[in-house]
């Protein structure tokens, strides 16, 4: 009764416990970064050390100091590991240096390697989000699909990638195709399996009042049944865009294209360019993060435009 009489918090109020529970996201999250930097350049040290003491002893000093030796092996050429800020001006000159559009510009290749993760994630959530309507209609192609749906995950994808490489390229499609379809043999597991659970999850009672009411199958899946699996569709989405990242990155390596994080990766694991290496890995992570929290605020989005409370 008290806190009925006081009515609403005010709007201060809710602004400072906002603010006050993101921080709390942000602090461990911060924190975690803050300790794997600190071990990112302890390894760099341990590991650069060897060939920054051979490059003193060239140059006259055979018995360097601690200072001596760091700067030495933080400042390599060709590291066996590069520090964080050495992979910070790698991403920064190769993304500014050129224009976009040329293909030593690291952007370019973000782009490629977007373009074919969006293509083939739109595939391969169409291929599960069909799977799973079809297994929660039907049990028996349930029994009979879904042995064969988790068998194919179990094949490499390193194995997969050339054949269909060769394949579509003797049927004439090359470039984006053949990237995409990797992409979307890694993603529409997942689709497959969440959309199948979430189908299922609606409650019995409201099955039966459906039924009471004499709906019609699709009136108790567009009504009931959809509604209860968009928690499972997102969550299964979530781990379908970071998949089919991966599958277009894989699908990079055997096509022999100019573009793409997959070829840039490629290229600096020929010429021993480590730096090169790691700033590719570091966007590909960025581009990962990206991609799903798009996916969360489609989410946001949807729910609660479907009268949810997330």
């Amino acid at each position: 009764m008290t806190e009925l009489a006081a009515g609403p918090a005010p709007r201060s109020g809710r602004l400072g416990r906002a603010l006050a529970e993101r921080g709390a996201d942000i602090l461990p999250v911060t924190t975690v970064a803050l300790l794997v930097i600190v071990i990112w350049y302890a390894a760099a040290y341990l590991l650069n050390t060897p060939q920054a003491a051979e490059q003193l002893a060239r140059k006259g000093i055979t018995e360097p100091g601690f200072s001596q030796l760091m700067t030495e092996a933080f400042t390599q050429r060709r590291p066996v590991l590069p520090t964080p800020d050495q992979v910070v001006v790698e991403i920064v000159t190769s993304s500014t240096e050129r224009p976009v559009g040329n293909v030593r510009n690291l952007i370019t290749h973000v782009i490629a390697t977007a373009q074919s993760t969006l293509a083939g994630f739109v595939l391969g959530s169409l291929l599960g989000l069909g799977l799973a309507v079809g297994m929660a209609a039907l049990r028996p192609l349930e029994r009979g699909v879904l042995p064969w749906i988790v068998a194919s995950q179990t094949v490499p994808i390193l194995a997969i990638a050339p054949m269909v490489v060769v394949v579509l390229g003797n049927l004439g499609f090359t470039g984006l195709l053949p990237k995409a379809v990797i992409s979307m043999y890694l993603c529409f597991f997942p689709v497959a399996i969440g959309m199948t659970k979430g189908l299922r999850s609606a409650d019995p009672l409201h099955m039966d009042l459906m039924h009471s009411y004499n709906a019609t199958p699709l009136q108790v899946f567009l009504k009931l049944r959809l509604p209860a699996a968009l928690p499972y569709l997102f969550a299964s989405l979530k781990v379908a865009i970071a998949a089919a990242l991966v599958g277009a990155i894989v699908g990079e390596l055997p096509t022999g294209g100019q573009a793409g994080l997959g070829t840039r990766l490629l290229a600096g694991s020929y010429y021993g360019q480590t730096t090169q290496i790691w700033a590719a890995l570091i966007v590909a992570s960025l581009l990962s993060a990206l991609l799903v929290q798009a996916v969360a605020l489609a989410e946001r989005i949807v729910v609660r435009q479907s009268g949810g409370a997330r």
